[in-house]
C-alpha cells in the first residue's frame, strides 16, 4: 500500500513511518530473481524441474550478461525459456537520459508499478588521456523522500515508498551496462533516506558486494539522520563509508533547513556519530552545503570546528546547487577558501566537493524524478 505525500507532514514521526512503507514485490508469487544469492537461485531452478547446475548459469547471465528477462538466456531450453518470458528479473525501464558537459549522465528509471526514480553515474577520466578510471553511482533508496530538506528539490515531491533490494541493484547495472564499464564506486545520495529503508539497503550492499563484486570500502551509505538508526548500522559493522548531512553548525540553523531536526538535537547525532566511529573504526564523513549569508559565516566555521575537535571524521563542503523552489545562493570563491581555512586552522579534515551534472539537473540536490 502506498502512502500519500500529502498525509506525510515534515517531521520525524512521518518519517518514521515511512520506513515501514516497503516496497510491494511485482507480483506476490513470484519474487523478482535480482538480488538472490547463487544458492536461492540454484533452489529456484531446481524448483522449476531443471538441475542445479543451471543456477550458477542464472546467476551469471543475472549479475554478468545482464539479462533483462529470462528469454534473454540463451543457454537455457528454449521451451523453457519461453514459458518464463514473463517470470520478473526486477530490472526497470530506461525513461530518459541525459548527459551534462562534465560526463554525468542522468537517468530516469520506470520501475515495475510505473513508478520514476533517478539514478546518476559520474564518470572520472584520467588527466593525461580519455581513459575512465573510476565509474561512480549515486543510487536512490526510495521513491521521493519523507525529510523534506528545504534545499533539496527531491523532500519538495513528497514520498511514496521505499525501494526493494532489486531496484536498488538495478540502477547500478543500469548504469554499468549504459557505459560498458564496471563500476567502481557507490553512493546512497539519489532520492530518499537510507536509513529509513535499512533492510532492503543492507541486502542492496550485500548483493552489490557478493554478486557484483564491488568493495564495501567503495561505498557510501548517507543519512540526514534520525535517532538510533545510525546506531543499529554501526552493528552491522560494514565497511562501508557513513555519511551524514549536517549542514549546519548550529541546532536553530539547522531545523530551519531539516525539519526532522527539532527531533534529533545536534548533539545527540553527534554523540551517535561517535558511537559508530568506536564500535566500526571507521570514521564519519560530514556533508556541509554552503548557503550564502546562513551557514557559511567565519563563526558557523567556528562552531563546527567546536563540535568535531578530536572527532575521527572528514567533512566535505558542497557548495549549494540552486534549485527553482527556493531562493538559497552559492557563496563565491573567496568565502568558500575562508571556511576551509578556517577548519583547516582548527585541523579539521576538510575538502570541496563541487557536484557533477549540475547542468543536467543531477547534482546533489537536484534530483526530483523529471526531465531537466
Amino acid at each position: 500500500m502506498h502512502s500519500d505525500s500529502s498525509t506525510l507532514p515534515a517531521d520525524l514521526s512521518s518519517a518514521e513511518a515511512a520506513e515501514s512503507t516497503v516496497a510491494p514485490a511485482d507480483d506476490s508469487l513470484q519474487a523478482p530473481l535480482l538480488g538472490q544469492s547463487l544458492d536461492q537461485l540454484t533452489a529456484w531452478v531446481q524448483q522449476q524441474g531443471q538441475p542445479a547446475y543451471r543456477g550458477k548459469q542464472l546467476y551469471q547471465w543475472l549479475y554478468q550478461q545482464g539479462a533483462r528477462s529470462l528469454s534473454d538466456v540463451t543457454v537455457f531450453p528454449k521451451v523453457w525459456r519461453a514459458a518464463l518470458a514473463d517470470y520478473p528479473i526486477g530490472r526497470s525501464q530506461i525513461h530518459y537520459r541525459a548527459t551534462a558537459p562534465d560526463g554525468t549522465v542522468k537517468f530516469l528509471l520506470r520501475l515495475a508499478d510505473g513508478h520514476i526514480i533517478e539514478t546518476v553515474g559520474m564518470p572520472t577520466y584520467a588527466y593525461t588521456s580519455s581513459d575512465l578510471t573510476r565509474l561512480t553511482v549515486c543510487v536512490s533508496s526510495q521513491v521521493g523522500c519523507p525529510m523534506a530538506c528545504d534545499f533539496c528539490a527531491t523532500g519538495k515531491g513528497g514520498f511514496l515508498r521505499n525501494l526493494a533490494a532489486h531496484e536498488i541493484i538495478d540502477q547500478v547495472l543500469t548504469v554499468q551496462e549504459d557505459f560498458g564499464q564496471r563500476v567502481s564506486n557507490i553512493v546512497f545520495m539519489g532520492m530518499g533516506e537510507p536509513l529509513l529503508n535499512t533492510d532492503n539497503v543492507l541486502a542492496a550492499v550485500r548483493s552489490l558486494n557478493t554478486d557484483v563484486g564491488i568493495g564495501q570500502r567503495t561505498m557510501t551509505i548517507s543519512t540526514v539522520g534520525i535517532p538510533g538508526h545510525i546506531r543499529r548500522l554501526a552493528q552491522h559493522k560494514l565497511q562501508v563509508t557513513l555519511a551524514v548531512s549536517l549542514h549546519a553548525s548550529n541546532q536553530p540553523t539547522r531545523e530551519a533547513l531539516i525539519p526532522s531536526a527539532k527531533h534529533y538535537p545536534l548533539e545527540a547525532l553527534l554523540d551517535e556519530c561517535r558511537e559508530y566511529v568506536q564500535h566500526t573504526g571507521r570514521r564519519v564523513t560530514f556533508e556541509y552545503i554552503l548557503l550564502a549569508g546562513l551557514n557559511d559565516e567565519p563563526e558557523h566555521a567556528e562552531e563546527l570546528a567546536h563540535h568535531l575537535r578530536g572527532f575521527q571524521s572528514h567533512v566535505n563542503l558542497i557548495p549549494y546547487n540552486p534549485i527553482s523552489e527556493v531562493d538559497y545562493q552559492r557563496p563565491d570563491e573567496r568565502r568558500i577558501k575562508a571556511f576551509v581555512r578556517s577548519l583547516q586552522d582548527h585541523h579539521i579534515a576538510v575538502s570541496v566537493r563541487y557536484s557533477r551534472g549540475l547542468e543536467a539537473d543531477a547534482a546533489c540536490g537536484q534530483l526530483r524524478a523529471r526531465r531537466g
